[in-house]
Parts: C-alpha cells; sequence; structure tokens
C-alpha cells in the first residue's frame, strides 16, 4: 500500500499527517527539502495564528490556496506517495 499524507494546519501539529496510520509527521523525516519543510512549518505557524483569530474566511481561503500548492509540492518530492489536502479551517478535506 503507497504512503498516503495529508498538509493539515492542525493547531500543534507539524503540517504533515499520516492518512492511513494518523498522527503527524515531521517533514524532514519524509526527505522533503529543507527549503520544502520549512515552507510548510511557516503555513503551519501562519494557520495557527488564524486558528486563534477565529478563522476568518479570507484568511482561511489564502492559506487553504498555500496548503494545496503545498501539497502539490509533497507530491512531486515524494515519488510514489498520495498527497491530499485538509483545511482545518472548513474542517474538510479538499482534494
Amino acid at each position: 500500500m503507497a504512503n498516503e499524507f495529508l498538509i493539515d494546519g492542525m493547531l500543534s501539529g507539524t503540517g504533515v499527517r499520516n492518512a492511513v496510520d494518523g498522527g503527524y509527521v515531521d517533514p524532514k523525516s519524509l526527505g522533503l527539502s529543507d527549503r520544502l519543510a520549512d515552507r510548510i512549518a511557516t503555513w503551519q505557524a501562519q494557520y495557527e495564528e488564524v486558528h486563534f483569530a477565529g478563522f476568518p474566511n479570507h484568511r482561511v481561503a489564502e492559506l487553504d490556496k498555500e496548503g494545496e500548492a503545498l501539497a502539490s509540492m509533497v507530491s512531486e518530492e515524494l515519488s510514489g506517495a498520495l498527497v491530499g489536502y485538509f483545511s482545518n479551517g472548513f474542517m474538510k478535506r479538499l482534494d
């Protein structure tokens, strides 16, 4: 079975969740480039700020757009893995 991951901005997460086994994983432990792992960490920290601001729709939409782009980049770097996106602001998978 292929690995499946979700890019996910959940509060106190890592930005990458194992969609099969559950739990968050360190992006660098997956072999992602330092640049991409750092972008995920920055994005995830911004999603935490939006959480505390009450999930304003315009900010959630901006971060979800970026999160979907990050999912695409992760998919490119992890050939063979399924990579999707989960909107923490809307509490649903968007792929």
